[in-house]
């Protein structure tokens, strides 16, 4: 649902004249997006199909816009009995619905469809109305899991995990790496980022580096960067809402839906990004946090010390930002 709104500053280079001390890079496409996979080491020609295998698994898996994918077919009402990967997410993914108070929710498919950002359509306006028949069936606790079952009080209440698949593919892919004895890379999916090791392998050496991008006043703005930080061993997840809209009358609709209104969020916040523990939760914590707006995202953070966030907000016409001390530091 979102283009890539953090980039990597890596540079591909010979660091010794020793083979296993080079920077490796492997790139694709996976879940609508490009995929960029950088490590230290000997250039391994099994790699890249282990890699697409494993991201084609969980394509099959979260894919809303393949209908053959699981989660296509437990929409549909055809499949009940979810896989693992299914289950770990949907788990996590409870965990930040109850933490936000709804402003995270994996029931908003119904509302993704009416408003055009789903499969095959365009987006468009959308009437009181028909938004008063879709909004009922959008509430995470209608859904429930019993033994890798899935039920659903209703079955129009339909799942998406487009806000959260994405970071778990991330750590999904980190955990590949490392049980094929890499120990220093950089995995990225269309803007999300889990980073290991350094770029020299050497525990003092230099660290990966990460950029926030500036947010842009169209779609198919320039890429800069505003900020550069060390994620360390934590993952960094970014929402924004300033590459995925459309405009009607002059007016803005972000492919960012509020679950608890329905409708595209109106907060003054224009992109967020989390560090988090796993990619994962800096995932849907990013989306959450642009539902949400900056003050309740501030308070729910003063009791989460496992997250830090960077927040880009316009202020009258003008960038502002709001940090963690992370990000002053």
């Amino acid at each position: 649902m979102r283009s890539p709104l953090i980039f990597l500053f890596s540079l591909v280079m010979l660091l010794t004249s020793c083979h296993q001390n080079r920077l490796q890079q492997l790139s694709g496409t996976c879940f609508g997006t490009m995929y960029h996979i950088t490590y230290l080491g000997d250039e391994n020609e099994a790699l890249p199909a282990g890699v697409d295998s494993l991201l084609a698994d969980l394509n099959s898996t979260f894919s809303i816009f393949d209908t053959n994918s699981l989660i296509s077919r437990v929409n549909e009402g055809s499949c009940g009995v979810v896989n693992t990967d299914f289950e770990h997410v949907l788990r996590s993914a409870i965990e930040v619905a109850r933490a936000t108070g709804g402003a995270f929710d994996f029931t908003v498919q119904p509302l993704v469809e009416l408003w055009g950002f789903g499969r095959n359509k365009e987006p468009q306006q959308v009437a009181p109305a028909q938004l008063d028949s879709v909004r009922q069936f959008v509430n995470y606790k209608l859904v429930a899991l019993h033994d890798s079952v899935l039920v659903r009080v209703d079955p129009r209440t339909q799942l998406n995990f487009n806000a959260i698949a994405k970071g778990y593919a991330v750590d999904r892919m980190a955990q590949f790496l490392l049980q094929q004895g890499y120990e220093n890379f950089v995995v990225e999916i269309g803007g999300e980022v889990v980073c290991r090791g350094t770029k020299d392998g050497k525990p003092d050496g230099k660290r990966w580096v990460v950029g926030i991008q500036v947010p842009t006043a169209t779609k198919d703005g320039a890429v800069e960067s505003s900020v550069r930080f060390e994620p360390g061993n934590r993952a960094v997840a970014t929402s924004g809402n300033y590459r995925n809209y459309f405009e009607k009358e002059g007016k803005r609709y972000t492919h960012i839906l509020d679950p608890r209104t329905g409708t595209p969020e109106e907060t003054n916040l224009l992109s967020v990004t989390v560090l988090a523990p796993d990619c994962m939760t800096a995932d849907a914590y990013a989306t959450a946090f642009m539902v949400m707006g900056l003050e309740a995202s501030k308070e729910l953070l003063s009791n989460h010390p496992e997250l830090d966030a960077y927040f880009i907000y316009d202020e009258k016409g003008q960038y502002q930002t709001a940090c963690t001390e992370f990000f002053r530091e």
